[in-house]
């Protein structure tokens, strides 16, 4: 004879699933998101931190999200889709981080240059999971949509880029190469996600502001 419920297991289940608890907030959920879907997005970003793009499978994010690889596909095309819209939103969330303390910063060019130094560092340490996955799982990305984060990637360099050009320009920075300095930069603060412990010995703020002199000794600033 087939099974039949008895009359407190429904409830009983639900109550259970309400108490499991779901993956970690991202910031790469953003308001309108259907909930379903977020919920996939931060399992992707709980499970691919761990153990990387390949060692991740859909299964293995649709169990963190608490429902199962159909409805997985239901949302998204496939684990690239998702490692892809995983790296785009990265990718926006630094970008208008570092647009913003751009335009806060007062006209002289080391001011910008700590400001797009403090953007970077700060995102990279409160955005640590996903910064990690950016950083490391871009080889796995395919086109078109490597394409895609390549071009943002590019575009945030840029922005070290010119304010460190402006400042050679200026006689404010003395570096004779320029473009060096500027990837050392953007390369040694992305580096923070890397080593960054929430809650260790060196404050937040510490670790920004240290990197703002080692950036400044970089493109041999003129006070």
């Amino acid at each position: 004879m087939p099974r039949t419920e008895t009359a407190t297991s429904a409830p009983t289940r639900r109550a259970r699933d309400a108490a499991r608890p779901g993956p970690p907030p991202t910031v790469l959920v953003r308001p309108g998101d259907e909930p379903t879907a977020a919920t996939l997005l931060a399992a992707a970003v709980e499970v691919m931190a761990a153990s990387g793009y390949h060692g991740t499978s859909v299964r293995d994010i649709a169990t963190a999200a608490g429902t199962s690889p159909a409805v997985l596909y239901h949302h998204y095309r496939s684990k690239q889709g998702l490692l892809v819209m995983l790296c785009d939103r990265g990718l926006d969330v630094l970008i208008e981080a570092t647009e913003a303390a751009l335009d806060e910063a007062g006209p002289d060019d080391a001011d910008k240059l700590r400001a797009i130094v403090g953007a970077h560092v700060r995102v990279h340490m409160e955005s640590q999971r996903e910064s990690l996955i950016g950083n490391s799982e871009i080889r796995a990305l395919e086109a078109p949509g490597r394409d895609l984060i390549v071009a943002k990637r590019d575009a945030q360099q840029r922005f070290f880029d010119r304010v460190v050009r402006d400042g050679v320009r200026s006689g404010a920075f003395a570096t004779p190469q320029p473009d060096d300095a500027s990837r050392f930069i953007t390369t040694a603060c992305t580096g923070v996600a890397a080593w960054y412990r929430p809650g260790g010995a060196t404050e937040a703020d510490e670790i920004v502001a240290r990197h703002q002199r080692i950036a400044l000794d970089a493109v041999a600033h003129r006070p």
